[in-house]
């Protein structure tokens, strides 16, 4: 298959264009930046709708209003945007609309710097806004599979009628690598349950529901979709985790390093090994069946993956963190340093 080189962010977006969506709505934020650029130049041939929307809050309820007409919809966005579109998430949620938000996270709270970071792990995972929210999370680690992710993306959305994040970071945005492109498909057609105007009768999509009893009934109709979702989309990758004495888990780039500090120590007579969550909601516990010695988490974060690693664990085997923030990206040879700290029991352990 021909391979193109692209940048994690145009490939995305050339994705997105391929997997259907047809409705892209956006706001310029580093280091997120091409996605907009390109969509701006190819949707219109596409038959697509590109608008650069006045804000954040704009783009996400553009989003809305196109998923609500049985439109492939997504925004793309970096930390502090993805904070500002949490408030339509949440109307989306309500609403049972599907759609595709890329998070390309940046470094630090508030305006943080545009270094690559982790740190917006508990706000992709912990609810996607208010009142009782979840989306599924997708966390791909190279540029071929954020292209690969993207259509599983779009279903999965339609499938659960829920927004879908891929949570990507600064690195996987910027870099540039070979990809296999795949062919594109033609959006679907609307479901039964879009608002299309004039044509076929009339309907409602809201989230609003006044009466508390039926508010309820709604939510617990939502718990129900959450509890399918954790029963049937864990995903995760195990590299050399078989005979591994210590597992390391990580995602996204944080993984790519890992994986190049595991052959580094298994050169050096180290049984290291590495989880890799795909999905970071819902968590993919049944990786976590495995019996090493230890775990490592490896996150580019102050530790927030941990705290659900410790949960899958569950008390079985020590649970260690080697976390850097600000931006700042370990090396191998760093993380192979953790290992052996980890082999050593020279890290704290929970």
């Amino acid at each position: 298959m021909k391979r193109t080189l692209m940048k994690g962010n145009e490939a995305l977006a050339e994705a997105a264009i391929r997997a259907g969506c047809r409705a892209y709505f956006g706001y310029p934020i580093t280091p997120q930046n091409e996605v907009p650029e390109y969509m701006a130049r190819h949707m219109p041939g596409a038959g697509g709708v590109f608008v650069q929307a006045e804000s954040e809050i704009a783009a996400i309820n553009m989003v809305h209003g196109a998923a609500g007409a049985g439109v492939r919809a997504m925004a793309t966005t970096s930390s502090p945007g993805f904070s500002l579109m949490t408030e339509g998430l949440s109307y989306m949620i309500g609403s049972r609309l599907p759609c595709v938000v890329v998070n390309v996270m940046r470094g630090g709270p508030g305006l943080g710097n545009i270094a690559p970071a982790q740190g917006d792990y508990f706000q992709v995972t912990r609810g996607l806004g208010h009142g009782d929210t979840h989306g599924i999370v997708l966390a791909p680690s190279t540029v071929q599979e954020i292209v690969d992710l993207m259509p599983v993306a779009f279903e999965l959305a339609e499938r659960y009628r829920l927004p879908t994040v891929i949570a990507a970071d600064g690195i996987l945005g910027q870099m540039m690598e070979p990809v296999a492109l795949p062919e594109p498909i033609a959006p679907p057609p609307p479901p039964e349950w879009a608002t299309t105007g004039a044509v076929g009768s009339p309907r409602v999509i809201s989230s609003i529901y006044l009466a508390p009893e039926e508010l309820e009934q709604h939510v617990l109709s939502l718990m129900r979709t959450y509890q399918e979702i954790r029963e049937r989309e864990q995903r995760w990758e195990a590299y050399r985790a078989d005979d591994a004495e210590v597992l390391v888990v990580a995602y996204g780039t944080a993984a790519r390093v890992v994986r190049s500090a595991v052959d580094r120590v298994r050169a050096q007579g180290v049984a290291a090994g590495l989880i890799r969550p795909i999905t970071l909601w819902p968590f993919p516990t049944s990786a976590f069946e495995m019996s090493p010695r230890r775990w490592l988490v490896v996150e580019l974060s102050a530790g927030q993956m941990v705290e659900d690693v410790r949960l899958a664990v569950s008390g079985r085997a020590p649970v260690g963190l080697y976390g850097r923030v600000g931006g700042v990206v370990p090396s191998p040879a760093e993380v192979s340093e953790a290992i052996r700290a980890a082999v050593a029991e020279e890290v704290a352990w929970a």
